[in-house]
């Protein structure tokens, strides 16, 4: 049996235009540029720069008249109310907008040199050496092998197997072996490897033979598992040596590089330039917030669409072509209409947000003392700026803004809070840089275990447990006490 009955029910949907907002609210500054440029090549009515003075009195931007459409319903052209996108004021909201764009913000390209390949800077190594046919296509293909890091990942019967199948070449993990000694000769020392240990030991082969680079090639070769681990003392009962002996032995390893290819192959990659969204500077004691002038372009209604729609409305035989064209002219028109008013709507948001999280942690951009950093969270500044969690973190996550004390990404001020002894909330970024403090000025002979770090930190106020510690300690990059030891 059917049975038929009404349903009230509240929703909340977002329009395109909100969905595009949000979109422009979280770029930064170079993919916002790119948004721009790509708006003003698909929107022929959109048109960037300032606009000649003859212009001024033929469109207004920010007419708060909106026609709503539905494009799946089709529009009749006389429904079309050309005034509404036609003014007679003499100035316009646009140009009454200040803009601080100055020289310094405008875009400049940077070159880059081409330079040589990691891969290529070994292969043309290779024709030093007097190698058969055979040899050179499997020492090409060993240099191929090796990752940025300088490093042969994987192991030799695969590499025979792949030479086979895809080379063509038929040989054996012998041959291949021994052609692999070859690449360990190449430049930098250390390159082709098969592991760290294999890596330190041939650049300590390539040094001048001394007592302690003696030592220091023992220890690799033989000893590799307790240095690793820094067992010292192992070390120094194994090899029959003094500390003073073993010291000397591992200032020449740590004089060696892990990473053979990391500082060629590094040379070579393009870097990611960061622009700031936002510059605070200190003047007179006070804090100065800007926005980054190429956040907010200079853009305006083509003044030939409005002629378009002067010559439309003054026609007194409106033909068929004509009502096509204005219903063209009327989407593009509403589309940089919007738009124009989207980056206004983005450069408020990103202004007020920033301006909120800088007076916010106002100590902090006054000393640039981590310590001084307050418990902050998402919804503290969206509960002050009255703004939803989400715009607030499209925000933080993806804007940078140059400091007095360098350029930071605007979520690291966001952080949790901890109790002290005395009841207050206090960062848990203070928390993580006393820790810092403590574990760089431990005893390196001697250092401190989670358990005293603990009790460190609960003497100084901050009553932790060991297990956060250790997390915190693994967030800093700090390994255990044991790893941290010198001798």
């Amino acid at each position: 049996m059917l049975k038929q009955y009404l349903q009230l029910k509240l929703s909340q949907k977002l329009s395109p235009q909100q969905i595009q907002l949000m979109k422009l609210i979280q770029l930064p500054t170079q993919a916002f540029e790119q948004r721009l440029k790509q708006e003003l090549e698909e929107n022929p009515a959109l048109e960037s720069g300032k606009e000649n003075d003859e212009y001024e009195d033929s469109y207004d931007e920010y007419d708060n008249t909106k026609e709503e459409y539905d494009d799946n319903e089709a529009i009749g052209a006389d429904e079309i109310n050309v005034d509404e996108y036609l003014s007679d004021d003499e100035i316009p909201d646009y140009r009454t907008q200040a803009n601080n764009y100055s020289a310094d913000d405008e875009a400049k390209t940077m070159p880059y040199a081409a330079g040589t390949s990691f891969t290529q800077h070994l292969i043309s190594q290779l024709n030093t050496f007097r190698l058969t046919e055979t040899e050179y296509e499997i020492a090409e293909f060993l240099v191929g092998s090796i990752d940025d890091s300088g490093y042969i990942r994987r192991e030799l019967t695969d590499i025979t197997d792949d030479l086979a199948f895809t080379q063509n070449v038929f040989t054996t993990v012998d041959e291949v072996e021994k052609v692999l000694q070859i690449v360990h000769d190449l430049e930098p020392a250390g390159v082709g490897a098969r592991n760290l240990q294999e890596c330190l030991s041939i650049q300590l082969h390539r040094k001048d033979k001394t007592p302690a680079t003696a030592l220091a090639i023992s220890i690799i070769d033989d000893g590799f598992e307790q240095f690793s681990k820094k067992h010292y003392k192992k070390l120094i009962q194994k090899f029959g040596i003094t500390e003073a002996e073993l010291k000397l032995a591992i200032e020449e390893i740590e004089r060696l590089n892990p990473k053979p290819g990391g500082s060629y192959a590094g040379n070579n990659k393009i870097v990611e330039h960061v622009v700031p969204d936002f510059a605070i500077r200190i003047i007179d004691g006070e804090l100065e917030l800007t926005l980054n002038g190429r956040n907010a372009p200079e853009l305006h209604v083509s003044k030939e669409y409005s002629n378009m729609l002067n010559a439309y409305k003054e026609s007194v035989n409106k033909s068929k072509a004509q009502k096509d064209a204005v219903l063209f002219i009327k989407q593009k028109l509403d589309a940089a209409k919007w738009f124009i008013e989207a980056i206004q709507q983005r450069q408020q948001t990103l202004f007020i947000t920033m301006s909120a999280i800088m007076h916010y942690q106002q100590e902090f951009f006054l000393t640039g003392d981590e310590r001084k950093l307050k418990p902050m969270i998402l919804k503290d500044i969206a509960d002050e700026i009255e703004m939803d969690v989400s715009t607030v973190s499209r925000v933080a996550n993806s804007k940078y803004v140059d400091t007095p004390y360098g350029t930071k990404l605007i979520k690291e001020f966001f952080s949790e809070s901890m109790k002290n002894d005395q009841g207050e909330d206090v960062s848990t970024k203070e928390i993580k840089k006393i820790l810092e403090t403590v574990i760089e000025e431990e005893n390196k002979r001697k250092p401190l275990t989670d358990d005293k770090l603990a009790q460190i930190l609960k003497e100084k106020g901050y009553p932790i447990a060991r297990r956060t510690i250790a997390k915190y300690r693994e967030q800093l990059d700090f390994p255990v006490a044991r790893l941290r030891k010198k001798i």
